[in-house]
């Protein structure tokens, strides 16, 4: 064989090789209409901070969208469908869940000129409607509505289904256009949610965390978010884990970016929270 010939051969031995390197994908499961964290458009906060770790992977993202409800997790990431979830709540037993990277509470949000609330034993929510979401066709609920039925809070309640009109973008925030419109006057919302949707809500809301942070040892306001990736995944979860570490200057301008109130120092660092 000539000298050409071997270098022609070397030559498409490294572009096999280089071909290979790069076919890496990062499978990912996400909701195709659940902005602020994902859409199917990819402007949510989880979509960039999924594309950060794609990067640092060398990895193309390939997304299976699949609306977050119940089951989701069952259907998706554990039945294969992909290798990555982003933004569960850490240590959840049925996968395995890297190091936290941010940590955001419920939050209370009212129209500018509202009332002023930061706690879950202020008088006022006694006085004036309050929006909660509820979670499923049975009505189940989330620690905020559980925390005001203990004590008493009832009557000037009222339900939004998280899910909403699928048919609509972003049905959780429902509540929060209820709110901009008058219908009620503060809504307790996932912090995140109500940090992106002050924003873009038709009038000017302000945002509050939720306290006491627990309520009482099992109703939490505050929780560790993490990404998932099956029980048997670990060397997945330690290259996700050490991505996360390295961009994490990076996630947390993302998460700044979107306005999401954090506990772990990450929006006080951003000046959005005091």
């Amino acid at each position: 064989m000539s000298s050409s010939s071997l270098r022609n051969c070397s030559v498409a031995a490294l572009l096999v090789l280089a071909s290979g390197a790069q076919a890496r994908e990062l499978r990912v499961c996400a909701d195709p209409n659940n902005l602020p964290f994902s859409n199917e458009a990819r402007e949510g906060f989880e979509n960039k901070i999924v594309d950060l770790i794609a990067h640092e992977l060398n990895a193309e993202v390939r997304y299976t969208w699949w609306a977050q409800r119940r089951g989701f997790l069952r259907n998706t990431l554990n039945a294969g469908l992909c290798d990555l979830v982003p933004g569960l709540p850490a240590n959840l037993e049925s996968v395995r869940t890297t190091a936290p990277y941010y940590r955001p509470s419920y939050v209370f949000v009212t129209r500018a000129d509202g009332p002023d609330v930061s706690s879950l034993n202020d008088p006022i929510l006694r006085q004036v409607k309050v929006g909660v979401h509820l979670i499923g066709d049975d009505g189940s609920n989330t620690p905020p509505a559980h925390a005001l039925s203990r004590r008493g809070i009832v009557d000037n309640v009222r339900g939004y289904t998280i899910y909403g009109d699928y048919n609509q973008p972003n049905p959780p925030a429902r509540i929060l256009d209820a709110l901009a419109a008058g219908e009620i006057d503060i809504a307790i919302v996932w912090g995140a949610m109500g940090g992106y949707f002050a924003q873009h809500e038709s009038v000017p809301l302000k945002v509050a965390p939720v306290k006491p942070a627990f309520d009482g040892p099992q109703l939490p306001m505050v929780f560790d978010i993490s990404m998932a990736v099956r029980k048997e995944d670990e060397a997945l979860r330690q290259e996700i884990d050490a991505a996360l570490s390295r961009r994490r200057a990076d996630i947390d301008a993302i998460l700044a970016a979107y306005g999401v109130p954090r506990l772990d120092g990450g929006m006080k660092q951003a000046g959005r929270m005091p």
